[in-house]
């Protein structure tokens, strides 16, 4: 079935996560008529889609949380506290890293809210068929939803899709993992219930268990510290971090391999949480994924790329749009990541041209697509960098829209993100 195109805009978002939403975010207030197009029946990405339930990148690393992020992503944050999440800054034991803790069934609530206040068209369950393309300019995308296929046009686009599919069929050109074309790990998220509220989880008992886990001769778990845990707040639910999956391409084959593989892994750790440890005598596997978190996957051509030099320098700079403070965690060798700091004062500057794609002029990058090498990319792929990056491109979108349609200036995209509360 095809139709007439119903409606045209100022920009539109492909890709529902941070990224996307950011980007939907700050090209509505800088004036823009958007339409946020999600694959899945909800926003949010990770968050909601793999059960990351915490957001990395809002705060810099050190002994006290230093906001890094403001903007649309402070807005999400206030939207989740009107709910009766704290959103309040956590301190990770494992990696000593300040992290958001999430409740997803709220955080979906607060991200429909956000986008009606702003008068965003948001369109789930609906993918990305197709674009029309002219000379470097993209024309309209084929929107395939729930009803068949619709032509839809607008002035700028943003893939926020993290998998670059709007980039994939624009044609832009792309690399696949690093510079070797290797995959980071998938990991596949636990949530664990009815373990005892008043037991305190003991982390070497955590790491018996994995040991015994490995004995029985079932896929290996290569985290040997207990992974990274902690109790779901207002619940009496724990969240695990330790079943990662190698990823050697990106075919469905090996897609299916990790998500069956690590299903049956959960089950049988928790039989076993439930045979040694303290406090998870009733303990129950609530929930995998839904779906493997997936680190890594396509990286399109941008105009610049964010290097790792400029991470561990701490590099700021003039046309920087957007603050990133997450340290380069890659993921490389399987249940074994590897860390390294942001240098300087704790965080660095995303230039303009790194959410500007290579070769086309109206197409923008958010989250985890924008411009990166394979190391600086283990820092800039996470959510709250993502909303960060999401705005800027949003917000360059919107701006590229009006007077003479030239792409706007880093001046003038870092005083209308200031004016939107964003931090540079």
């Amino acid at each position: 079935m095809s139709r007439q195109p119903e409606s045209d805009y100022d920009v539109i978002v492909v890709g529902g996560g941070a990224g996307g939403v950011g980007a939907a975010l700050g090209a509505a207030k800088a004036g823009a008529r958007v339409c946020l197009v999600e694959k899945y029946g909800f926003l949010g990405g990770a968050a909601t889609n793999a059960q990351v339930l915490a957001y990395c990148g809002f705060f810099q690393q050190g002994n006290e949380p230093i906001q890094a992020v403001g903007g649309a992503g402070e807005q999400v944050l206030e939207g989740l506290r009107k709910l009766g999440v704290a959103a309040d800054p956590y301190h990770s034991e494992t990696t000593g890293n300040w992290i958001v803790l999430l409740d997803p069934e709220r955080l979906k609530v607060a991200l429909d809210r956000l986008c009606a206040e702003h008068g965003i068209d948001v369109w789930l369950h609906t993918r990305l068929a197709a674009v029309s393309r002219t000379a470097r300019r993209l024309e309209g995308v084929t929107l395939a939803g729930m009803d068949g296929r619709s032509q839809v046009g607008a002035e700028a686009f943003v893939d926020a899709s993290g998998d670059a599919n709007l980039s994939l069929v624009s044609g832009v050109d792309f690399r696949i993992g690093d510079e070797e074309n290797r995959l980071q790990a998938g990991t596949m998220p636990l949530r664990v219930g009815g373990v005892n509220p008043d037991v305190k989880i003991d982390r070497n008992a955590i790491k018996a268990a994995v040991r015994t886990y490995n004995e029985r001769g079932n896929e290996p778990i290569h985290r040997d510290d207990g992974g990274i845990y902690t109790r779901v707040p207002g619940t009496s639910d724990f969240w695990w971090l330790i079943i990662d999956r190698e990823m050697p391409d990106l075919s469905s084959r090996a897609f299916t391999h990790a998500e069956r593989s690590a299903r049956e892994m959960a089950v049988a750790l928790v039989d076993i949480l439930r045979e040694q440890v303290p406090g998870f005598e009733r303990a129950w596997l609530a929930q995998t994924g839904p779906q493997i978190g997936v680190r890594e996957s396509r990286h399109p051509t941008a105009r610049y790329e964010v290097t790792y030099e400029d991470v561990v320098e701490g590099r700021e700079r003039g046309d920087g749009i957007a603050r990133a403070a997450w340290p380069i965690e890659v993921h490389k060798e399987v249940g074994r990541p590897m860390y390294e700091k942001v240098g300087g004062r704790g965080y660095f500057h995303v230039p303009l041209d790194a959410v500007r794609a290579k070769g086309l002029d109206n197409l923008w990058y958010a989250g985890r697509v924008i411009g990166a090498d394979s190391l600086a990319y283990g820092s800039i792929r996470v959510m709250g960098t993502a909303f960060a990056t999401g705005e800027a491109a949003g917000t360059a979108a919107a701006l590229s829209t009006t007077a003479d349609g030239r792409a706007p200036t880093a001046e003038r995209v870092r005083e209308q993100l200031i004016s939107q509360g964003a931090l540079i």
